[in-house]
């Protein structure tokens, strides 16, 4: 399995979400254009003395990674219309794709994956103006959750 962010703009999240792929030694393939830059001490900050053990990949736009994946499922990750995260199934070669931080996938790259996927949310926002419910996850957060039940079914089927 591999862990996709596409144009990522956090370095926080990015180091965090690094971190969490050294932890399940995953792949953490970054689409560029970021909103940071590589050295960034924010982003090192987060993935604290870990990054040796990422295996980052970085391409610099979403067509060049579509093409290095090819006969693989890229499994989209929005809040918009996904089946929700406990009923879809995933497999050991799956690629998550998580969006970025202010806009998540835009509707070309969603249009491109292979199933999207939501995380249910019992006190979601139904509309922009909701202050009594919450409009999204932080990437990070989104992206640990994703992560341990895609880790959780593929070794339980072991």
């Amino acid at each position: 399995m591999e862990i996709s962010l596409f144009e990522p703009r956090i370095p926080q999240n990015t180091g965090s979400i690094a971190r969490t792929c050294a932890a399940f030694d995953l792949t953490l393939n970054l689409i560029e254009p970021l909103g940071f830059q590589l050295e960034d001490k924010y982003l090192k900050r987060a993935g604290l003395d870990y990054w040796p053990l990422v295996k980052l990949k970085n391409y610099p736009n979403f067509n060049k990674f579509k093409e290095s994946k090819i006969n693989k499922r890229i499994i989209g990750f929005s809040k918009k219309d996904g089946i929700f995260l406990n009923d879809f199934r995933f497999l050991e070669d799956d690629i998550l794709l998580f969006g970025r931080e202010d806009t998540g996938l835009p509707n070309n790259v969603i249009k491109e994956c292979d199933s999207l996927i939501s995380i249910f949310m019992p006190n979601v926002a139904l509309t922009k103006n909701d202050k009594k419910g919450v409009r999204s996850l932080n990437l990070s957060v989104a992206c640990g959750i994703a992560i341990y039940e895609a880790n959780k079914q593929i070794n339980f089927k072991k």
